[in-house]
């Protein structure tokens, strides 16, 4: 069971890094700042209560009257014990109490010469308590637009390496698909050096390195193909002046096999060289195929949904139609049916369809399938189809029919492979360049089900 995962772009990856590190560190400077400024102004207080009391020790000890000035008591019993027990030490003293609600209360507290105690409390509240609700204000007003502007340029950094790293996966997706003209270090442009290039230089190298093998394997196999293709021809030719007999067949029969080896592998080779060009020619898709499917397998059944003329190599077309035909015959059950609609052309059998290893790799050559396939043909016969379907601009799909539920009676036309041949709409210039192609999901078309909509047109050849 796969494990839920929040994906997130870099990005917003630094700017919550930022703004967490500027909260962080403008939470901490707020609460050093606001406790260093309460201190400050209670030991501001603290002094001015001490010298009110002070000056009120002095006035009620050169008074006649001995009445208590300036708010200050006798012996008040409300004040602290701590303050108390120093005060009868003989000692002076100020004293901060500070209740869990309301604000904070200023004790001074001075001996007498008659034994008695002269105290003076007050709140801390006024001008100081406004001038720290106005600084926490600030604070808060500073700490808020910290990890605003800390969110800012973390989106501004992350930006632009999110965009640098996009446009590198975009480059690398590109040579992934064949493209490889490309370089991520072109296309990540940019004045500055960071890591990101040094990945793009990476990936460069590894294209390079990559598209060098690729030469050299393709080189050795055209030359191998090459150099096998003389002797072959003799063995078939000497074959020819055997005997007649069965052993004459059979060494006929596996010389000729080995010739089509040969001319698969060479051809296989010169359609990874890219160097293949199309040779236009309009024509009547419906028409044509029609054609050559009665030539190329007469028991095929051909419907034509809807006709369209299209601009392509006849040729390549014809060898993209007979490679696919003879791997239904080989691989699948008849009856195998071909469909033609617009510029779509389908060919479907009705065996046990495409392996799982085929419909998520694609054609790989020299495998020929699942088990039960084997030792039947060489494997080549999509590669070529597909390295056909690009010299003309053209894309070649493959899936599976559905079959029938599980446990359910087989239905008629139920199961089997299909293979989609998507022509496109504009041909492919004289430099080879690709026109754009439709959507990959699907098969598009709609062939069965359209019968309301578009004439059909069958042919069943005998």
């Amino acid at each position: 069971m796969r494990k839920p995962t929040l994906r997130t772009g870099v990005r917003w990856k630094i700017s919550i890094a930022i703004a967490g590190v500027g909260a962080l560190v403008a939470m901490t400077l707020s609460l050093v700042v606001h406790n260093a400024a309460r201190v400050s102004m209670l030991d501001n207080a603290r002094d001015v209560q001490m010298d009110r009391v002070l000056l009120a020790q002095r006035w009620y000890e050169q008074s006649k009257n001995k009445d208590p000035r300036f708010n200050t008591k006798i012996n008040d019993p409300a004040v602290p014990k701590d303050l108390q027990k120093l005060v009868r030490q003989g000692r002076r003293g100020s004293y901060v109490h500070e209740p869990a609600e309301g604000p904070a209360e200023i004790w001074a507290a001075v001996p007498l010469s008659n034994g008695d105690v002269l105290s003076l409390h007050s709140q801390f509240a006024g001008r100081s308590a406004t001038i720290i609700q106005a600084l926490d204000r600030a604070l808060i007003i500073g700490s808020v637009s910290v990890v605003f502007g800390g969110c800012a340029l973390g989106v501004l950094i992350g930006g632009s390496l999110s965009r640098r790293l996009r446009k590198a996966a975009a480059a690398a997706g590109n040579v992934a698909q064949g493209n490889t003209d490309v370089r991520v270090r072109d296309a990540i442009g940019g004045v500055v050096r960071d890591e990101t290039d040094e990945l793009a230089r990476a990936v460069d190298a590894l294209t390079d390195a990559l598209n060098a093998r690729i030469e050299a394997e393709r080189r050795v196999t055209a030359d191998i193909a090459h150099e096998l293709r003389t002797p072959v021809t003799g063995l078939l030719t000497a074959a020819e002046l055997l005997p007649p007999g069965r052993p004459a067949e059979l060494v006929r029969d596996r010389a000729q096999a080995m010739r089509t080896l040969v001319e698969d592998v060479l051809e296989v080779a010169r359609l990874d060289s890219a160097s293949e060009r199309a040779e236009l020619q309009e024509i009547a898709l419906g028409e044509f195929v029609a054609r050559r499917v009665a030539v190329l397998a007469p028991d095929a059944v051909v419907c034509v949904v809807h006709e369209s003329y299209v601009n392509t190599d006849p040729r390549r077309l014809e060898r993209i139609l007979g490679n696919l035909l003879a791997n239904a015959a080989k691989h699948g059950k008849q009856p195998v049916e071909v469909t033609v609609e617009g510029r779509v052309v389908r060919v479907r059998d009705h065996g046990p369809g495409f392996p799982e290893e085929l419909l998520a790799e694609g054609p790989s050559r020299f495998r020929t399938g699942a088990s039960d396939r084997a030792g039947q043909g060489h494997g080549l016969g999509l590669t070529i189809a597909e390295g056909q379907a690009r010299v003309l601009g053209a894309r070649l799909t493959f899936r599976n029919a559905n079959a029938a539920p599980e446990g359910a009676a087989a239905q008629d036309g139920a199961g089997g492979a299909v293979a989609v041949l998507w022509l496109p709409e504009h041909a492919p210039t004289n430099t080879g360049s690709f026109a754009v192609l439709p959507p990959a999901d699907g098969d598009g078309g709609g062939g069965d089900g359209d019968g309301d909509r578009r004439q059909r047109h069958r042919h069943r050849r005998p």
